[in-house]
C-alpha cells in the first residue's frame, strides 16, 4: 500500500483518536501528595507497638532463651541460605548436600525449639513480628497518594481487530471460544497459524490500513507487545485478552485471567488508561527485559518442555563457573558492575519477588523502569542477603527512566558483544549497548469496566517511613504505589 492520501476509514480513525487523546489528557493531573490520615497513623503505631513488642518479648525471655531463639533463628536462615546456594551452583555430591542441608536446617530450629522448651517464646515473638509487618505494610498503603489518572468511558470501537493465536495458553482460544464469541460483539478475528509463522506486527499494521479503529490480541506477552506497539504508533486502543500462560501483563492491568471471555467486555462496556511502554533497543515491552542468569537458561532449546530441569542444568556454569558472563548497566549514570542477573520491568514490581515470578506491578503509569540487579558469588553472599534483604550489597532494587547494559570481556570488546537477552519471555540476541527506556503514557489501554483489579501491593514494611508517618510527616511516594481504585 502506497504513503499517498489516506482513505477516509483511516481518516476516521485518526481523528477519533485526536479525539480520545484529548478526553484522556482532561482526566491526567499531576500526582497528589500523601493521603495520609488518622487510620494510617494508627495502623503505622500498630506496627511500631508490635515490633516492639516482639523485641520485648526477646530481651524479657533471655533468662529463658530469649537470645537463643534470636540466635537459632538466624543462623538456621543463614544455614538454610548456603545450602541453597550450594544446591543451584553446584552439581554431583555437593548438590546433594546442599539439598539436605536447606531441607534440615529449619527442621533442626524447630526440634530445637520444641526440646528446649522455646517454642511459646518463638511462636509469641514470630506473631508480633507478623502483625507489625501487616500493619505496617496497611499503613503504608493507605499513607500512598491517589492514582494520578482515572479510567475514562470509552466509546464503543466500530472496526474492531483482534489477532488470536489458538496455541497460546494451551489452547485458550478454542476452549473459551473467543473467536465466535468476538465476532458475535462485531469485532474482525485474525487467527493465527501456528504451522505458518508471521509477523504479527506486520499484520496489525495492515489492519489499521484497512481502518481499524481497536486492535487487540489474544496470546503471549510477547504477542501483547509486538501489536500494543503498532496501536500506540497510532495512538489506537488496544485490548488485553487474558489467553496466554501466566498474563503477567493481563495480570497487572486487573483482568480476569481465569476467564479471558470476559475481557470482550470491553468492546461494549469498556473504558481507558493510558499507561507506559516499555523499549529494548527499539523492541517494544510491556514486561521485563531479562539479562544475565535467566536470559541465558531460556536460550537452550530444553528450557520450552522442561524449565526446572534446565535451569538446574545450566546454573552451576553461569552462577560460579571461572569467567561466567556478567553485565555492567548504567542506571540514570549510576553504574552497577560485574551483575549475574539483571531485571528491567515496565514500571516497578512491588517487591523483589518478581525474581522467583511471583512479583506484581500495581501501577503501569509511574513514567520509570523498575530495575533489579543480583550479584551472589558465594554462601556467603547468599547468607547475608537471606538476612539483610534488599539491604543486602549483592541485591539492588531501584528505579529508573533508562538503563544501558554492557558486557564483555578480552577477546570481545563491549562495543561489539552480542548478549542474551530475554524480552518479555522471547530469547533473543542483541549487540551491546542494550539500550532500555520508557515510554510514559505511550499506550491506550480498552478495560471492561467490570473486572477483578489490582490488589493492593504487599511491599515489605519501611520503618523509617513508618516511624515518620507515625509522628505525622511522613509522604511515601516511592514507586509502584498502589490506586485507590484497581486498574
Amino acid at each position: 500500500m502506497g504513503r499517498g492520501r489516506l482513505c477516509p476509514l483511516q481518516e476516521n480513525a485518526q481523528e477519533n483518536a485526536q479525539k480520545d487523546a484529548q478526553e484522556n489528557a482532561i482526566h491526567t493531573t499531576r500526582r497528589p501528595r500523601s493521603r495520609a490520615g488518622p487510620a494510617a497513623r494508627l495502623l503505622a503505631w500498630c506496627a511500631l507497638v508490635a515490633a516492639t513488642a516482639a523485641v520485648a518479648v526477646l530481651l524479657l525471655a533471655l533468662g529463658e532463651g530469649g537470645l537463643l531463639v534470636s540466635g537459632a533463628g538466624v543462623l538456621g536462615l543463614v544455614v538454610c541460605a548456603a545450602g541453597l546456594w550450594w544446591f543451584v551452583s553446584r552439581r554431583g555430591p555437593v548438590r546433594l548436600f546442599g539439598a539436605l542441608v536447606a531441607v534440615a536446617a529449619p527442621v533442626g530450629v524447630l526440634v530445637f525449639f520444641a526440646r528446649s522448651g522455646l517454642w511459646l517464646i518463638a511462636v509469641i515473638s514470630t506473631l508480633c513480628w507478623a502483625a507489625a509487618a501487616a500493619c505496617g505494610r496497611a499503613a503504608l498503603h493507605r499513607a500512598r497518594p491517589p492514582r494520578s489518572q482515572r479510567p475514562v468511558r470509552a466509546r464503543r470501537p466500530e472496526r474492531a481487530v483482534l489477532i488470536m493465536n489458538p496455541r497460546s495458553g494451551g489452547g485458550k482460544v478454542g476452549r473459551f471460544d473467543l473467536v465466535r464469541r468476538a465476532e458475535r460483539l462485531g469485532a474482525r478475528v485474525i487467527l493465527l497459524d501456528p504451522s505458518d509463522p508471521v509477523d504479527v506486527g506486520e499484520l496489525a499494521r495492515e489492519a489499521v490500513g484497512d481502518g481499524a479503529d481497536l486492535l487487540g490480541v489474544a496470546g503471549g506477552d510477547g504477542t501483547q507487545a509486538l501489536v500494543a506497539a503498532v496501536a500506540a504508533e497510532h495512538g489506537l486502543p488496544f485490548l488485553v485478552i487474558s489467553a496466554g500462560t501466566r498474563n503477567h501483563f493481563a495480570m497487572d492491568l486487573g483482568l480476569d485471567r481465569a476467564d479471558p471471555a470476559r475481557c470482550l467486555d470491553a468492546l461494549t462496556d469498556g473504558e481507558e488508561m493510558r499507561i507506559d511502554l516499555g523499549d529494548v533497543a527499539g523492541r517494544p515491552f510491556v514486561n521485563t527485559v531479562s539479562f544475565g542468569v535467566y536470559a541465558d537458561i531460556v536460550q537452550s532449546p530444553e528450557y520450552r518442555d522442561d524449565k526446572a530441569g534446565t535451569a538446574l542444568k545450566l546454573m552451576p556454569d553461569l552462577l560460579a563457573r571461572e569467567g561466567a558472563r556478567r553485565l555492567d548497566a548504567r542506571v540514570d549514570g549510576t553504574l552497577l558492575a560485574g551483575q549475574q542477573a539483571l531485571l528491567v520491568s515496565n514500571n516497578p514490581y512491588a517487591s523483589p519477588d518478581e525474581l522467583s515470578g511471583g512479583g506484581r506491578r500495581t501501577v503501569l503509569d509511574s513514567g520509570e523502569l523498575g530495575v533489579i540487579g543480583i550479584r551472589v558469588e558465594n554462601a556467603a553472599r547468599a547468607a547475608e542477603l537471606a538476612v539483610r534483604g534488599s539491604q543486602a550489597p549483592g541485591l539492588t532494587v531501584t528505579t529508573a527512566r533508562r538503563v544501558e547494559v554492557t558486557a564483555g570481556g578480552p577477546q570481545t570488546p563491549a562495543e561489539e558483544a552480542r548478549i542474551p537477552v530475554a524480552v518479555d519471555g522471547e530469547a533473543l540476541w542483541l549487540r551491546t549497548p542494550v539500550v532500555c527506556s520508557v515510554r510514559p503514557g505511550a499506550l491506550r489501554v480498552l478495560l471492561p469496566r467490570d473486572r477483578p483489579g489490582v490488589p493492593p501491593s504487599a511491599s515489605p514494611a519501611d520503618w523509617r517511613k513508618l516511624l515518620a508517618l507515625a509522628c505525622g510527616s511522613a509522604e511515601p511516594t516511592a514507586s509502584g504505589e498502589s490506586p485507590d481504585r484497581p486498574l
